[in-house]
């Protein structure tokens, strides 16, 4: 991440960022005790929301299927780097969405809030990511062990 200073961005841009942000996880500590959340999040759950988030932030910022969300902030080159678009917000809009670790927080926003609404959709949203992400896991093991496998055999 290029700083500040070498960037079509002023700090005002990110601030407005971060205010949404905060207004939004601020909004979520209020309501949460209105909502009964008399259901802790014991570490199954929390391990299934660490994957969801991870999940979530990966096809966000990284899958094919998502450009039509980044186009108007992201350029995709085609080497696969993403390049931020235009400057100001749009541009920080562009960095955050290139940021798989910076939508993860956004990510984990969402499927908090979610539980906090409604415990039971929020759950099943996050065990369809949860799986998805260990289905990525193993994707990639699964890959890995061929190409050892080749590499040996070869």
């Amino acid at each position: 991440m290029d700083p500040v200073a070498q960037t079509p961005t002023e700090p005002t841009d990110y601030a407005a960022i971060t205010a949404l942000y905060g207004s939004l996880l601020a909004a979520l500590a209020l309501a949460a005790p209105e909502r009964g959340t008399a259901e802790p999040v014991g570490p199954f759950e929390m391990a299934t929301l660490a994957g969801a988030t991870f999940a979530l932030s990966k096809t966000i910022g990284q899958e094919k299927v998502e450009t039509w969300l980044r186009r108007p902030f992201v350029q995709d080159l085609p080497d696969g780097e993403k390049r931020p678009r235009g400057s100001g917000v749009r541009y920080a809009i562009g960095e955050l969405l290139s940021c798989t670790r910076c939508l993860g927080t956004r990510s984990a926003l969402g499927l908090v809030g979610l539980r906090t609404a409604s415990p039971p959709a929020g759950r099943t949203v996050s065990t369809v990511l949860a799986a998805s992400a260990a289905n990525d896991f193993l994707q990639a093991a699964f890959r890995l062990l061929c190409h050892e496998v080749n590499r040996v055999d070869a």
